[in-house]
């Protein structure tokens, strides 16, 4: 996995992102309540806390759980809720290493359909079904993993020309046009809720 990708808007964290299937994982998950930048930004902060140039799904698996709160908890936080964050990080890749030898890129190496894709990303810990289809999208968008039907199943963050995502993030000014889709849709929600 050797891709460019412009996601933590950091070119240290993006480099790391663009290798290594764990940390483009590891961001994923840290990516909901706080803006994307610092959710992909994340991985390379709790590798570098870690002395590594890389994250490793063994060594965070069986990390001292304490330790690992205090390590995402440093100032900067690595997350907002670096506790749970921890916690999840942890479990993410303790099934990692239970289900693919710690392995991320196994997750979707070999794999014959986007649905079949889509399942396996249903099962990780801490993925429910938005962020399985947004990572699929991602996946199929910028790191060239396209099984068959991998659009379809990410639903519409798979939409080619969609501002909807992570997935669609090339650069800052995809960034804007996700952030500005994803406020018209929390409007229309706002408004939807106001009406009942």
């Amino acid at each position: 996995m050797n891709v460019t990708v412009r996601l933590a808007q950091q070119p240290e964290a993006d480099e790391l992102l663009g290798r290594s299937a764990l940390a483009a994982l590891v961001g994923m998950l840290l990516d909901q309540q706080v803006p994307m930048e610092w959710a992909f930004s994340g991985p390379l902060t709790i590798a570098q806390r870690l002395g590594r140039d890389d994250l490793d799904a063994h060594e965070i698996a069986v990390y001292n759980p304490e330790e690992f709160v205090a390590l995402l908890s440093e100032k900067p936080a690595v997350h907002r809720y670096p506790a749970a964050m921890a916690k999840r990080v942890q479990q993410l890749c303790q099934f990692l290493v239970a289900q693919y030898d710690g392995d991320a890129a196994a997750l979707w190496r070999g794999v014959a359909t986007g649905k079949e894709l889509l399942s396996r990303l249903n099962a990780l810990p801490g993925f429910g079904k938005q962020k399985s289809q947004i990572f699929l999208a991602l996946l199929g968008k910028q790191y060239g993993v396209q099984p068959e039907g991998w659009r379809e199943a990410a639903g519409a963050y798979g939409e080619e020309g969609a501002y909807r995502s992570v997935a669609d993030i090339t650069g800052p000014e995809s960034l804007e046009k996700v952030r500005a889709h994803k406020q018209e849709v929390k409007r229309a929600a706002k408004e939807a809720k106001a009406k009942v």
